[in-house]
Formats: structure tokens, sequence, C-alpha cells
């Protein structure tokens, strides 16, 4: 769980939990002009001027989203912001701040915090959010991170997921399938260590997949590029469950549905080797897998002259009416073969 397991480790009883709070967070200072009152006080002051509001949360628990054998503490902090800021990229706002509550068992001593909230603190910086509050308690069942994100955005710009028309295009940044390809490589070789703790773990050659899987960027930098190209998208979502799990998304709340054509997702070249030489199918891994964190969205006919030679789009399919379905063409045919969602849902009975 640490790096240097022979440092005398820290029991968090010596703080307490209110001196624990403020170990984690003194060093963390306010840079949003929206930050009013951060950290110390019995809620925090966010003052948004004119701008909309956006607000989203999520919880990740231990051996339900992440598993502590194989994820760094620091790494699993910032992803934890990471999740959280891809959703309020997906509605097209700036991210402003974070809350950040915690469970966690006696087993993690100060410094195990430390770590994760070292991750969370690189995180605030590159994304450029405060961390203006959170709460900490005990737990019986592990680690538990709670983080709520705070996002601005003018009434007009916010993007919607109900918003696509027939014949509208489906477009995706980025490529897809990686992550889940990096915790195959992850889950192979946590299997191989706890059969033999003295074999050495084969990672070499996965460096992006491990990386898109242990460390994901949230696409926060698309909101710029979009204006820059003069679109302004009909609908998005972010990619946390799997493509085809969001494209059902996409077509439940616009009331429409979506054809997809499996050969134009992009995959990248590791994607592809790893999943070949694990004998699994790399189309999968994009349409089932998650945790991506790229941008899905759909964009008027019209725009896509705006955007047909930039380098972080693919348009990968269109909007069709509703009751024509949703479908994936099969690559080399005309075959249609219904999307289902299959991605990641926490409350599914697992292995």
């Amino acid at each position: 769980m640490l790096e240097d397991k022979k440092t005398p480790l820290t029991p968090v009883s010596t703080l307490g939990e209110f001196g624990l709070i403020k170990h984690l967070t003194e060093k963390f200072a306010l840079e949003q002009p929206s930050s009013s009152l951060g950290v110390g006080d019995d809620a925090a002051i966010i003052h948004p001027g004119e701008k909309r509001v956006v607000v989203t949360t999520d919880i990740l628990a231990e051996n339900v989203h992440f598993n502590l054998g194989y994820v760094p503490l620091k790494h699993l902090g910032y992803k934890a912001v990471v999740s959280n800021l891809s959703d309020l990229a997906a509605m097209n706002a700036v991210p402003t701040q974070i809350l950040v509550g915690l469970a966690a068992s006696n087993r993690f001593p100060v410094e195990a915090f430390e770590e994760l909230y070292a991750g969370i603190a690189l995180a605030c910086q590159h994304y450029k959010v405060d961390l203006i509050g959170g709460d900490t308690t005990s737990s019986q069942a592990g680690l538990v991170i709670s983080i709520s994100a705070i996002g601005l955005q003018d009434e007009e710009k916010i993007i919607k997921r109900s918003t696509a028309q027939p014949n509208d295009l489906l477009v995706v940044t980025g490529d897809l399938g990686g992550a889940y390809m990096g915790l195959q490589i992850l889950e192979r070789e946590h299997s191989v260590y706890l059969a033999n703790p003295h074999m050495q773990p084969e990672m070499e050659g996965y460096d992006y997949i491990l990386q898109r899987q242990l460390k994901p960027e949230a696409r926060t930098d698309i909101r710029n590029t979009l204006e820059e190209l003069g679109i302004s998208p009909t609908s998005m979502i972010d990619i946390s469950d799997g493509l085809a799990s969001e494209i059902l998304h996409l077509a439940d709340q616009s009331k429409v549905g979506f054809h997809l054509y499996e050969e134009k997702i992009p995959l990248d070249n590791q994607t592809i080797s790893t999943a070949e030489e694990l004998n699994f199918n790399p189309v999968i891994a994009a349409l089932n897998g998650g945790e991506d964190y790229e941008l899905l969205f759909t964009i008027c006919p019209n725009d896509y002259e705006k955007i047909k030679n930039h380098p972080d789009f693919t348009v990968i399919g269109h909007a069709v009416e509703a009751q024509q379905g949703n479908y994936m063409v099969a690559r080399g045919s005309h075959e249609l073969i219904k999307l289902t969602a299959q991605g990641w849902d926490a409350f599914l009975k697992r292995q």
C-alpha cells in the first residue's frame, strides 16, 4: 500500500478526525475566483457570479472499483478526481472546486492518507480546481472515496445528453479500450504475484494502456478545442462505462437511435496488440470496457467539414429515428449487430 514499508507508520488516532483533515488540507491554496471560503469552517462558500453551477459526485469503493493490491494510493487519488471532472467536461462546464469524503478502516495509517491526498493535490494543480471541503469517517469495509465536483458555465453553453437529433454525426475523442486492456494486464500480473510473490511483474511494453487505467485524464481540453473550431455539440456524455452503454444513454435521453460503424472505432496499436496477446477482441474492450474517460458527442452534419481532419476526433456513426434502433454495422459487411449495455455496473454480481 505504501512504497517504504520500513518507515514507522502513524496511526490516525494520534491526530484524530479533525487533526487529520487539517494535516491533509493545510497546504491546499484557493486559486479560483469563485472560491470565497474553503476548508476550515462548517461549509464552503462559492460565489459563481452570473454562471450556472454544474455539480456531480462519484463514489469509489475498495474491492468494487479498485484493488489496492496493484493500484497505488497516489494514482487512486488522482483518478478519483479525474472521474468527476470528466462528468463536468461532458457538460461543457469549467471545473472549479471539489469536495472529498473518505471512509477508511484502521489498517490505513496517516501516511496512506498522505499518499492519497498527494494524488488529489496533483489533480487539483493540473486541472486548476480548488479543494474546498469534505469529511472523513471510519469504515469496516476498507477504503471508500466520495468526491463531489463543481463547475461553472454560461447557461447557453451547457451541453446535455437529451438534445441529439436524427442525422447528427456521432463523434468520439481519442481512442478507446486501452483502460480495459490495462486492467487485464494488472489483473494477470497480480494473479501471478499471489501465486508466487517472488515472481517479478511483466509490465514492460504496456506503458500506454497501464497509464490509461491507473492515471487517466479528463478531456477538459475539448471545450476550448470545440470553441476554436466553432462547433457546439448537440449532445454529449463521457465514456466511463463503455462506448455501447454511453451510446444507449444518449439514445434514451435524446429519443433517437444510433448506427455505429465498427471499422470507425478508434483503437491504439498497444490496445490491439495486447488484446491479440490475450486472445481478446479489442472492439469488445472499446464497447464494454469503460474507464477511458473520453467524450462522446453529436454534431450537426453541417459541422463535419470543421472536424473531419482534426487528429483528436473520429466520426464513428450517426443518429437515426428512434424506431430504427441502436446497432453496430459490422466491419466489412452490412450486418447490423444490436447494441446492448454490457459495460460496468457496480451492482452486478462478480466472481
